[in-house]
């Protein structure tokens, strides 16, 4: 593991324990021709294709689609992006403001294009200054940004003892394979989920078109502390774990397993999986409402959503839905669920009272990961296929913007402390976007 040691980042992480927390932004690189719904074929391996349907319209999607990048966008993060983090820094510019101009009446423009190295499939914000990005499950790598200079403050290996961290069976060094992140609200802890791990007494490797009987081994999902910019828990979860979240009150951490076709419930005090609650195939995006017993989870194979009772650990279908459900948000309040749809380019908003589709939208060629801005007014969308980022209004799901992506943008977050957007594509790049460029 690399950590930038400089004074300005070492106050930045003595500050989450002040309560002001660290904002992490990952992703992962650009699958031009992907053999699988969310993880390329390795190199020299064969393909274990989760959507092999649409694998030649991707391919034509990344020729046509163009750079994506402007000649001036720079070919790495960190030489010309300066904006000033070690002033930020002293003055503990790490607290979320509300955005001067609604995000709904503001323009995105394009500040910052950072490669080198990277592979990104996911980039999560934690609220307070750091974004974690996840790069592809064969780079065994995280990398973790500082949103205000937008540099790269430290990179993760994946490899760890398990013994170290109590979990015995797996003699020697293990290796993961991040995919997705959810922070805690402090912005101290990044719980992170591995698709399959590699080493000793796994089972059958991970892939994406494995079912409840192919085998495949329980994975892993880590904790990263952004205070010491390490892995400090291990805790073994599902089969192919793909999206995390946590509960409001910040008691449990639900994972969505896709082999399993369940949702582990982690209670985060004992740092154990309590409890596993059957969906239906290929489970994904979760989002918990603020009562913290009901969730939502999509299942992309079995075309619906459901709805989780996590008292009862039961669940039941809320609806069946177009091919391929993917990615959940929701409202602040709990009354709107946004959800992506990616077989039908659409993004759907539900009423949870009713559990009823009220509006929506086509955002683009199948629309993946969502993000809300922090005051709710405007979701952000990636559009794999196309490859664009879109900017909706919530109140009436109109697309107010769209923006040229490189290929394949898999990955999205929003950084309340910059109010800015970054997007994480497959092939090596995330895009970075001041969303307070301009009112409309």
């Amino acid at each position: 593991m690399q950590v930038r040691q400089e004074a300005v980042y070492r106050r930045r992480r003595r500050a989450v324990l002040g309560g002001l927390g660290l904002v992490l932004a990952g992703s992962l690189t650009a699958c031009l021709a992907t053999a699988g719904e969310d993880e390329p074929t390795p190199p020299a391996a064969s393909s274990t294709a989760e959507d092999a349907d649409v694998t030649a319209d991707a391919t034509a999607a990344a020729e046509d689609s163009g750079s994506g990048a402007d000649e001036d966008s720079g070919s790495g993060a960190d030489e010309d992006s300066g904006s000033g983090a070690d002033e930020q820094a002293e003055a503990g510019g790490t607290t979320p403001e509300p955005p001067a101009v609604p995000s709904a009446q503001s323009q995105m423009e394009r500040v910052d294009y950072i490669t080198g190295g990277i592979t990104p499939k996911s980039v999560v914000a934690n609220g307070h200054g750091l974004v974690i990005a996840n790069n592809m499950m064969y780079s065994h790598t995280a990398t973790v940004y500082d949103t205000g200079s937008r540099e790269l403050v430290a990179t993760l290996d994946d490899a760890v003892d398990l013994a170290d961290y109590g979990i015995e069976g797996h003699p020697g060094t293990s290796r993961g394979a991040p995919v997705e992140a959810a922070w805690t609200e402090d912005g101290r802890y990044a719980y992170v989920s591995q698709y399959t791990m590699y080493g000793q007494g796994f089972g059958v490797e991970g892939f994406d078109n494995c079912t409840p009987d192919s085998g495949v081994g329980a994975s892993m999902l880590y904790r990263f502390d952004a205070e010491d910019m390490a892995w400090d828990q291990v805790i073994e979860v599902g089969a192919v774990p793909k999206y995390v979240d946590i509960t409001p009150d910040q008691t449990r951490v639900l994972v969505s397993n896709w082999c399993d076709s369940t949702v582990s419930v982690v209670d985060i005090e004992t740092a154990q999986e309590t409890e596993t609650i059957p969906i239906a195939a290929a489970p994904r995006g979760i989002d918990v409402m603020p009562d913290n017993t009901t969730a939502y989870v999509a299942a992309m194979y079995a075309d619906k959503l459901f709805k989780v009772d996590l008292e009862a650990g039961t669940s039941e279908v809320a609806m069946d839905t177009p091919r391929k459900p993917r990615h959940l948000n929701l409202s602040d309040d709990g009354a709107y669920l946004y959800m992506a749809v990616s077989g039908s380019d659409t993004i759907y908003k539900i009423d949870t009272a009713t559990d009823e589709i009220v509006d929506q939208v086509e955002s683009g060629r199948e629309p993946r990961s969502m993000i809300l801005s922090s005051d709710g007014t405007a979701l952000y969308v990636v559009n794999y296929y196309e490859p664009s980022v879109s900017k909706i209004s919530t109140e009436d799901m109109q697309v107010l913007q769209k923006e040229p992506t490189d290929a394949n943008p898999i990955g999205i977050t929003y950084d309340p402390v910059t109010h800015t957007v970054w997007v994480a594509c497959y092939g090596g790049s995330i895009y970075v976007f001041d969303d307070q460029a301009a009112a409309t």
